[in-house]
């Protein structure tokens, strides 16, 4: 069993999508891109708190879907130059299919 907390499985999340979960007292937004990764951000955007799981995404990229604040989901770097850092938490991805996430102390 990998460490961290099971949040789920990836079929809850269909590929190119994200859903928020509550983990351990926070929201937390998984991704699922098409080429079967999953990530794990915080659940608002830090620009106007928009709801990051409800944005565009491709590849390891996500744009806001309120004012099209872009973010690489690998390092939660902003990549539109006034875009604050997002919270990123490390996540795997069972053989079974099952979600695990951890954050960091």
């Amino acid at each position: 069993m990998p460490d961290g907390i099971l949040v789920g499985e990836v079929k809850q999340i269909p590929k190119g999508e994200g859903r928020t979960f509550a983990v351990a007292g926070r929201e937390v937004a998984l991704f699922h891109t098409y080429g079967g990764e999953v990530f794990a951000t915080q659940a608002k955007c830090p620009h106007l708190r928009g709801p990051l799981a409800d944005g565009l995404l491709g590849g390891a990229t996500l744009i806001c879907p309120l004012h099209e604040r872009a973010y690489d989901l690998r390092t939660g770097d902003g990549l539109n130059g006034e875009c604050s850092k997002l919270a990123t938490y490390p996540v795997s991805l069972g053989q079974d299919g099952k979600i695990w996430l951890s954050f960091p102390d």
